[in-house]
């Protein structure tokens, strides 16, 4: 993607600090406010947003690395964005669609089984992608890494009586 379409990415998605409203009303005010944070400051600022701590949000560890995720609402059809952390496995990405180990799916999730066509910011990479749920076998690889680089997944994975998809970011037109 090209600095120009980065802009033009950057741009139309600036206007989007309500995404996924429907997501965050179970959290409280400041965490809320901290997420859209931190998904504002990827949008002026990825080397920064990069790594971000979710301290600010109650969950221990020190700082991870995120990624800014756009894509598209299976319902209204409007882009929407949201910085989430991300896990690097074999030379690909992915992300964990946890909700901190409620038993409902995130909307995000629900929004790219519909639609997986997304593009991905890591720090100032911009790539296209397809999202995809990681399979079995795939996510029982995936699983050990995860919980190492976030214990609080385990946690969440515990919480709850779903399987926590992984959701894996394959680049548009690379070779798998």
């Amino acid at each position: 993607m090209s600095g120009e379409q980065t802009d033009e990415h950057m741009e139309k998605y600036k206007g989007t600090a309500k995404v996924a409203v429907n997501e965050l009303k179970v959290l409280p005010d400041q965490v809320i406010k901290a997420l859209e944070d931190h998904k504002q400051l990827y949008l002026s600022d990825p080397e920064q947003a990069h790594y971000w701590d979710p301290a600010v949000i109650g969950v221990p560890g020190g700082p991870v690395s995120c990624l800014l995720l756009e894509y598209t609402g299976r319902k209204s059809g409007k882009p929407l964005s949201m910085a989430i952390q991300y896990y690097r496995l074999d030379g690909h990405v992915a992300i964990v669609a946890s909700k901190g180990g409620i038993e409902d799916q995130p909307l995000w999730y629900l929004n790219l089984l519909e639609k997986p066509e997304c593009v991905v910011h890591i720090g100032s990479e911009v790539f296209d992608a397809s999202a995809r749920v990681a399979t079995p076998d795939e996510r029982a690889r995936w699983w050990p890494v995860i919980e190492e680089e976030q214990p609080m997944q385990k946690i969440y994975q515990e919480r709850t009586s779903r399987e926590i998809p992984v959701v894996v970011l394959d680049p548009v037109g690379a070779a798998s």
